[in-house]
């Protein structure tokens, strides 16, 4: 979705660049050879930077395939919208942080492989159960402003949207039983279970709406589970493709398993691709036979 300072860097000389790269690490063609420029937002618990590092769940994978790659992680904090432009002007070398692969995105930039899908869940008062969009009907339902939950939040009949400038706002409504649902990204709203006790909160995941449904209510897509990538420039060719395998391999030997776990997901619904996801890019930014990474089915 829908984010301080960099570390000095380790090198000689005027232009400052480090030293012992390897032949492999420069290849990767990015802006200063042995590092990579990162745009990222504060969006804990999927990136922050502390002591000059990134972290959360995209911060840690990018510092596993950064790692295997020979990269040094330079962040720059910016808001979602300068993330991307960042990357289409190519003033960094790659963002991350619950991006979700678009048609539109992909025509400005690179998508790697998905490092995890983020399922549509719902923040609900304890005791509360809702499971499918009918069941949402005439509920008040929250969301912040500018999400894509808005749109699908309009089309819910009898629904009142609530719009917050932040999650904070959706919790204490919620807290406070002035809405029934909240949507926002699901390791917000397991986070905030954690941290705030008091409200009484619990993570429901919600049944996605059906194909005809969708195409009853188009706007009910944003209800389905949507796929993230790490975004780069266009030309960043090598670059993507290296980090790609590094995230396919992390599916495989149970990296990746393990960090969505660090953070309270369920690896059964974030490293599980629903049907549309390969079909989604087949023929787009990916080949005909593209398979998206999976844990074990």
């Amino acid at each position: 979705m829908l984010l301080l300072p960099a570390l000095a860097a380790c090198g000689s000389g005027d232009d400052d660049e480090p030293t012992n790269v390897s032949a492999k690490t420069a290849a990767l063609g990015t802006l200063t050879p042995g590092e990579i420029k990162v745009a990222v937002q504060p969006y804990a618990p999927y990136t922050s930077v502390q002591g000059g590092k990134i972290v959360g769940l995209d911060g840690d994978i990018l510092a596993y395939v950064a790692e295997k790659l020979g990269l040094e992680v330079k962040p720059q904090v910016t808001d979602f919208a300068g993330m991307l432009a960042g990357v289409q002007s190519r003033r960094v070398d790659i963002t991350i942080g619950g991006v979700a692969w678009s048609a539109d995105r992909q025509k400005q930039g690179l998508f790697t492989d998905p490092p995890y899908y983020s399922p549509p869940a719902m923040a609900v008062r304890s005791g509360k159960t809702y499971k499918t969009v009918d069941d949402l009907k005439g509920l008040d339902l929250g969301t912040v402003e500018g999400y894509v939950w808005v749109k699908s939040i309009q089309a819910v009949p009898d629904a009142k949207l609530h719009a917050y400038p932040d999650a904070n706002g959706v919790f204490d409504d919620l807290g406070a039983d002035r809405v029934d649902v909240g949507f926002l990204d699901p390791l917000i709203i397991i986070a905030a279970q954690k941290e705030r006790p008091e409200l009484k909160i619990d993570t429901q995941y919600m049944t996605p709406p059906t194909a005809e449904q969708v195409k009853a209510e188009p706007a009910y897509e944003y209800f389905q589970p949507y796929q993230t990538g790490f975004y780069l420039p266009k030309k960043a060719t090598k670059l993507e493709k290296a980090i790609s395998a590094e995230i396919d391999a992390m599916y495989e030997n149970g990296e990746m398993e393990k960090l969505v776990k660090k953070y309270g997901g369920d690896p059964e619904q974030f490293l599980k691709p629903s049907a549309d996801v390969a079909t989604a890019r087949q023929g787009v930014d990916r080949s005909q036979d593209w398979t998206p990474p999976s844990i074990a089915q």
